[in-house]
């Protein structure tokens, strides 16, 4: 109901922002909860498109790190990768990139690289001395990824 019949002017304001919504993005749940909030989605929305358990998405995964078969439907709904949370500067650091952004575990990545599951843990780590063969194999796995 309009109280004045000649004043024809709107008010628009932006709707207060969720207390939800993240301060800084710290952790994969925080970019999750983000862009669920962006979209206007629910939980259950996001556990339908990432395919997991409503309750994961609940949490926002802040609790645990995804199984590593979700993390490629993640950066999927997100829409980029979350580089303070996946860094590629050390060797190790572009394997283990490499392998979640693909959604394969360590055991798989070894056998493809025909390397030890345990070596292939102290290289993401950044850990160890490896054999110089294992180190080449390594680098170029991944220089010929691009």
């Amino acid at each position: 109901m309009v109280a004045l019949p000649f004043c024809h002017f709107e008010i628009k304001t932006r709707n207060p922002i969720s207390r939800a919504y993240p301060k800084a993005l710290l952790t994969l749940g925080d970019h999750i909860r983000k862009n669920r909030l962006d979209r206007n989605l629910l939980q259950t929305d996001v556990a339908n498109i990432i395919n997991v358990d409503e309750m994961t998405v609940g949490r926002e995964l802040n609790h645990c790190e995804p199984l590593t078969r979700h993390v490629p439907k993640i950066i999927d709904f997100l829409g980029y990768v979350p580089e303070n949370l996946f860094p590629a500067e050390t060797l190790g650091q572009k394997i283990k990139r490499y392998r979640l952004l693909h959604g394969t575990t360590r055991k798989q990545l070894a056998r493809q690289l025909r390397i030890y599951e345990a070596t292939l843990r102290q290289l993401e780590l950044d850990k160890g001395k490896h054999f110089p063969e294992t180190l080449t194999k390594i680098a170029g796995f991944l220089k010929s990824l691009g």
